[in-house]
């Protein structure tokens, strides 16, 4: 083998490629300049495969580059040879390089064959444009895909937040939300229908709305219409018991099928509120009427005291006489005791408000009450933390405690015990949402209980009304507890009963509070003591009878009387009597004039005329006309002769004291 690449590495023998060319430079030079240049660009492109695979490791095949490399080197290598060959016979060297380029490129031939079909699946440019261009549009439809996906999410956030803030609304409602369907089946109940209706929403979960109705049950055939068709109607719980409620409806389609969504309010309320209201009302006008009445009934009593007194100052000798004038005197006080209830119920008395200490009051009565009511009457007294003034009337407050206790006893025939007790109280908003005319507030408190026979709750809701009693003919008028009920609310305040058949009654008088107050003094008794008088009195009353009455009483106290039955006529009196100087009017009179008006325009005509009042009435009605003056006097019908004495000395000492 040494020898043989000896002998073709000898080249001794040989002669150069250039003595075929005959030495001819053009001809050399022309091999030369061709094979340089050929020799050049395949060296060349060996460098640039390098650079390709080294720079692109990702390229497919990078394998075949290099043999292709090897196979151009090897190329270029022979072109080189064959330019030495020219002047240096190496043809043993060409050969080899020639025998090693063909190995090569028979090899890169041989591996280039079965690459090709995968070569042919790599993509041509114009295949790539596509698959950009595909790959573009894939990007905008994905983008556009996105898009839609967001707009999907936050529509879907949306919704959700959308459900949550109207379930959000549904639990929390305060009134009951129910969906049901076409066929009545209850899909939707909210928490405040299971407060409503003591049912849990999985126990009314399809069924028939119906079941909440007993009026639906009543007629099968409308089913539920009654939903339907809302408004007012009686709701039934799961116990059996029924409220008023307030229906509203409203109807829906969803997935074709109709829906309805119905809101149910309590009404318990306001049912309530307007019973209070209608038995005020009825209470405010059989005041009203009773208030009449009495004023009426004053008028007549009037009369009758008078001249029962006149009389009896007439029978002075006669003893027996007298003692009948005395009779019939003190029967009208008793029609006048009446009266006095009745107006004491329609708020019409004239009252003398006070500051009371309520623990020294019912001190002072407990003594009273032992002595009035049976020995088998345990009395007890309680009171709270604290002083508790009242700022009320001390008799006409004496008076309804005293009647509470009578009617205590009447309860307790048997015996029992009566509880007097009295503290500071307040009136919230809650109880005011029960009784809509008190107003909230503190209050001083008197309380009146018994361990009796009770009331029943039709009792309990009449108990106030006039008249009403559950005692035997003769034995009630039925005027003490209407009397306490106008005391209490005439003095801005407020009464209420609590009782139970068979577990006693506690009636609870809610006054206004007083911090201080006076106490007024007794007027005299007995006409002996009554004051007289000199001066000129001008008398101004429309009933004949009452004025008569009137004026044989203020003579005989040793006045001069001017008599008028009207405002009108009354003037005139003014105008053309220097002397007068008092004015004694009615308040209430006909002809478009009454006693506020005849005051105010007597004063105009004398300025600092002395002015007192009467009427069968009361100061609180004109204060509600706004015509009520502090300084007023007023007399009461009917009154005694030492009232009246007593009256008109008291106006005569302001008007003296004013000038």
């Amino acid at each position: 083998m040494w020898a043989f690449f000896e002998r073709l590495l000898d080249s001794s023998m040989l002669s150069p490629h250039g003595i075929c060319l005959l030495w001819d430079p053009e001809l050399i030079w022309l091999h030369v300049v061709s094979d340089a240049c050929i020799a050049a660009a395949y060296f060349s492109i060996p460098f640039a495969l390098a650079i390709l695979v080294i720079k692109r490791r990702d390229l497919k095949f990078g394998w075949v580059y290099w043999a292709f490399a090897i196979f151009i080197m090897a190329c270029g290598l022979s072109h080189v040879l064959s330019i030495y060959t020219l002047w240096v016979p190496v043809y043993g060297v060409e050969g080899i390089v020639k025998a090693a380029t063909a190995a090569a490129s028979v090899f890169t031939a041989a591996a280039l064959w079965p690459l090709l079909p995968r070569v042919l699946t790599i993509p041509s440019p114009f295949e790539l444009r596509q698959v950009k261009a595909a790959l573009e549009e894939e990007e905008i439809k994905s983008r556009d895909a996105a898009l839609l996906l967001q707009q999907v999410s936050d529509a879907q956030r949306a919704l959700r937040a959308s459900v949550a803030r109207l379930t959000a609304i549904v639990e929390t409602a305060v009134d009951g939300v129910i969906l049901f369907d076409a066929h009545d089946r209850i899909l939707l109940f909210n928490p405040a229908c299971e407060r409503l209706f003591g049912y849990r929403a999985d126990e009314v979960m399809n069924r028939n709305v119906s079941m909440l109705m007993p009026e639906a049950e009543a007629t099968p055939d409308s089913r539920a219409r009654h939903f339907a068709t809302g408004g007012e109607a009686i709701a039934r719980r799961k116990d059996g018991s029924t409220f008023p409620m307030d229906l509203s409806v409203g109807q829906a389609r969803q997935d074709g099928e109709l829906i309805f969504v119905g809101i149910v309010h309590d009404l318990t309320a306001r049912k309530l509120t307007e019973q209070q209201l209608q038995q005020a009302q009825k209470m405010e006008t059989v005041g009203q009427l009773s208030g009449g009445i009495a004023h009426d009934f004053n008028n007549l009593l009037t009369v009758i005291i008078g001249n029962a007194e006149h009389l009896g100052e007439q029978l002075k000798e006669r003893p027996e006489l007298r003692r009948l004038a005395d009779d019939i005197c003190q029967s009208g006080e008793r029609g006048a005791e009446l009266t006095q209830r009745l107006l004491a119920f329609s708020r019409r008395q004239l009252l003398q408000p006070q500051s009371i200490d309520c623990r020294s009051l019912l001190d002072s009565m407990f003594k009273l009450l032992k002595r009035t009511l049976r020995e088998n009457i345990e009395i007890r007294t309680t009171s709270g933390h604290g002083t508790v003034l009242a700022f009320a009337d001390r008799s006409q407050l004496e008076s309804a405690v005293l009647n509470l206790a009578l009617n205590a006893q009447d309860a307790m025939p048997s015996g029992g015990h009566l509880t007097l007790s009295t503290e500071l109280a307040a009136i919230d908003d809650d109880y005011r949402a029960l009784h809509p005319e008190v107003a909230p507030g503190s209050y001083a408190l008197i309380s009146v209980a018994d361990d009796g026979e009770g009331m029943t709750p039709d009792v309990i809701e009449r108990a106030f009304e006039p008249f009403f009693t559950t005692k035997e003919v003769g034995k009630g008028s039925g005027l003490g507890l209407s009397m306490v009920y106008g005391f209490a609310k005439q003095s801005g305040g407020h009464v209420s009963i609590y009782s139970e058949a068979g577990l006693g009654t506690t009636v609870r008088i809610y006054l206004p509070r007083a911090s201080t107050g006076q106490s007024h003094v007794d007027l005299p008794e007995g006409e002996d003591t009554a004051p007289r008088g000199y001066e000129t009195i001008l008398i101004v009353e429309d009933d004949p009878f009452v004025r008569s009455s009137v004026i044989r009483r203020v003579e005989a106290l040793g006045y001069r009387v001017v008599a008028a039955v009207n405002g009108k006529d009354a003037l005139q009196q003014l105008r053309s009597d220097p002397s007068i100087d008092l004015l004694f009017t009615d308040i209430v009179m006909p002809g478009g004039m009454s006693g506020w008006e005849l005051a105010d325009q007597a004063r105009r005509v004398r300025p600092g005329l002395p002015v007192l009042f009467t009427s069968g009435y009361a100061l609180e009605t004109l204060v509600e006309q706004g015509r009520a003056q502090a300084q007023a006097i007023v007399l009461t019908k009917p009154y005694r002769k030492v009232e009246l004495a007593q009256r008109l000395r008291d106006a005569l000492a302001v008007a003296a004291v004013a000038t």
